[in-house]
């Protein structure tokens, strides 16, 4: 382990929520029927459009609904993508987004903090790998690109969890404390590191692309 996430690890205080978003709610982590909202996304670089995928998922692993929209590969749609996706679903009972990651589709930068303020709901952002920033790249890719980068530097840093499962996952979480963060993930999580709510939703959307390719739509 790099001692930059050691640090992380060994520093981090659980009970400070360490939260952004100031709508804070309580996650009965332990009820059956807690319910997951994954999204995660496939895409081919030549491609124009990208395709997300919404799955939901009960605490006893039951998928519970699944929807699908189009964001642009390199646009700046993909927090519209994210909301549509859960208007589509229309679920009152949904109690936590969980996004496979903050930077999607050649670097469409979802707005969690938006995502949480306009669905009332905890919002957590998974990544898997260390990483020094993707600044250089957004400048290299996106010149002069300045809304871009800003939606990029207002993220913010990760948090580095270590899982149940003896892996770290670096999250962004908003409008839930670290330490529930930490108790959803571990509830959702069977095995390695990655939920199964976004691990399966990344199925779909792979499956939907895949489709959707070969009929030529």
């Amino acid at each position: 382990m790099g001692q930059h996430l050691r640090s992380k690890l060994e520093n981090r205080s659980d009970e400070n929520p360490s939260v952004r978003g100031g709508n804070k709610q309580a996650i009965r982590v332990s009820k059956p029927g807690i319910r997951a909202l994954g999204i995660a996304e496939s895409f081919v670089r030549s491609d124009s459009l990208s395709t997300l995928a919404g799955l939901v998922m009960r605490g006893d692993m039951r998928i519970d609904g699944v929807a699908l929209a189009e964001i642009t590969v390199g646009g700046m749609d993909a927090t519209d993508g994210v909301l549509s996706i859960y208007r589509k679903l229309g679920r009152e009972d949904i109690n936590i987004l969980m996004l496979s990651g903050n930077v999607i589709s050649w670097f469409n930068i979802i707005d969690p903090e938006r995502i949480h303020r306009e669905t009332g709901l905890p919002v957590i952002s998974v990544t898997y790998e260390e990483s020094d920033g993707l600044e250089r790249y957004i400048e290299e890719y996106f010149p002069g690109d300045v809304e871009r980068l800003m939606k990029y530097r207002a993220l913010g840093e990760r948090s580095a969890i270590r899982l149940k499962t003896g892996y770290d996952l670096f999250v962004r979480a908003h409008g839930i404390s670290l330490k529930e963060t930490r108790a959803v993930l571990n509830r959702f999580t069977i095995e390695g590191r990655i939920p199964e709510p976004v691990r399966v939703a990344r199925l779909v959307a792979r499956a939907a692309m895949r489709i959707g390719r070969e009929s030529g739509e």
